[in-house]
């Protein structure tokens, strides 16, 4: 039983406020927020007390999404809650920020008055949903000097076609009445990865999880089914098909999906709704199919000036068509470090020393693959000690590697029956982000 939920910004501005109960006075938003940033460290418990009220919270967005209770509830239940919460707003808002939020008050609060009645949860289907709510999505499209194809005149838009932008799959989801029925379905493979390579570069430790994710814009769309490679095999058992094997350890799916063609064609069946959904999830454990997408070749030594050299070799061993983008290499640097100079391969590069976090930030926009990139560091330590030296490293890598998957996860068709009248359009995206990739040196 829930007895408030609100949402702050991450100043604590107060963007949404609802009692159903009246168990609580307001001012617990108040209290909530110097609870949560007294605390210390990066991740504060996502169940604490006051008095008798129990905070349950997310961090969705870069903003909080608390419920409150008075009662024995369960926090799982409530966490579930506020986890399907925030993906309603972003099927209705098309995306989660502060500013849509503040735009779209009056959206969040009538799903507010339409699933959650005197405390008790009443559903979170947004086919359910789609009946009641009434409320138009106000989205805003900021203006960009680097997309002008659509622009004319005086700034006028002209009706000139134009490929789906990036952006296409964050608008509301009644948005599909605004653009005169058309009709589009994205599908995301998406994987992240934990990695951790020893300083003699041995890979210690490789985990993979993924999940293949359905967002809907079509009004109705009875069945659709997705085609996964023929030769992908769940835990040890006998690899499939002739071609190369693409294993993993675990593997759940939505509960809306049909399994009937799983077992012998490898296909998912299911009713998409309109919205977004996690369609199948999956786990590869101590295994990587394919080399590690990064190798690192460190020099760690003093010059004759006392100072500290860094020199990194970092090389992109992903095919040569490929490329990773917003590589950030993350060095942690010994104590008492005051200044860097730097020298890099190519002048897209930057970095810097953030003395708060003690590291240096060493930012690589685009990355091709089968290139190497290097760069000299030069940090002035004072007192700097055979001892101190230690203290350089483990390297964190952080990245996205657009149009691949680690696993080999590929989706062969994506099939909508019966066929939707008018135009409709598919989409299939794959990207891999980097949940922890550790080198040791």
């Amino acid at each position: 039983m829930i007895s408030q939920v609100f949402i702050l910004s991450s100043k604590g501005d107060h963007l949404i406020y609802k009692d159903f109960r009246g168990e609580a006075g307001s001012d617990v938003v108040s209290v909530f927020y110097e609870k949560v940033t007294a605390l210390t460290g990066d991740q504060p418990p996502v169940v604490m007390s006051h008095k008798d009220l129990h905070f349950v919270h997310v961090r969705q967005g870069g903003l909080y999404w608390v419920a409150t209770t008075t009662a024995d509830s369960s926090p799982f239940t409530i966490i579930e809650f506020l986890n399907r919460l925030t993906a309603l707003v972003k099927d209705y808002c098309g995306s989660l920020s502060e500013k849509s939020v503040q735009m779209n008050f009056a959206l969040i609060y009538e799903l507010l008055d339409e699933i959650v009645d005197y405390g008790y949860i009443q559903t979170t289907s947004s086919d359910v949903l789609k009946n009641f709510i009434q409320t138009e999505a106000v989205s805003s499209k900021p203006f960009s000097l680097f997309d002008l194809s659509n622009v004319g005149l005086f700034g006028a838009e002209t009706q000139q076609s134009k490929v789906a932008p990036s952006t296409a799959a964050t608008r509301p989801i009644q948005s599909s009445r605004e653009q005169g029925g058309k009709s589009e379905i994205f599908v995301d493979v998406i994987e992240r990865m934990s990695v951790v390579i020893g300083s003699n570069g041995v890979l210690m430790k490789a985990d993979i999880e993924g999940e293949i994710k359905v967002k809907c814009y079509m009004p109705s769309c009875s069945e659709m089914r997705i085609g996964l490679n023929e030769e992908f095999s769940i835990g040890k058992s006998q690899l499939r098909g002739y071609g190369a094997a693409v294993r993993v350890d675990e593997c759940s799916f939505h509960q809306a999906v049909r399994l009937d063609e799983f077992d012998t064609h490898r296909i998912l069946r299911l009713c998409p709704s309109q919205g977004e959904q996690t369609v199948m999830q999956y786990q590869l454990s101590d295994d990587l199919p394919s080399a590690p997408p990064f190798r690192l070749f460190p020099t760690i030594e003093r010059d004759s000036g006392g100072r500290l050299l860094m020199y990194l070799k970092l090389r992109c061993d992903l095919p040569p068509k490929s490329a990773a983008i917003n590589v950030c290499a993350t060095i942690p640097v010994p104590k008492g470090s005051v200044s860097l100079s730097q020298e890099l391969s190519s002048p897209d590069q930057s970095a810097e020393l953030k003395l708060q976090s003690r590291a240096v930030d060493w930012q690589i926009p685009r990355f091709p693959g089968g290139t190497q990139l290097s760069a000299l560091f030069k940090l002035e330590v004072p007192g700097l000690s055979s001892a101190s030296m230690l203290e350089v490293g483990p390297v964190g890598l952080s990245f996205e590697l657009p149009k691949i998957t680690v696993t080999g996860l590929q989706i062969r068709f994506l099939r909508l029956s019966p066929v939707q009248p008018g135009p409709s359009q598919r989409w299939v995206r794959y990207v891999t982000h980097s949940d922890s990739y550790t080198i040791r040196i």
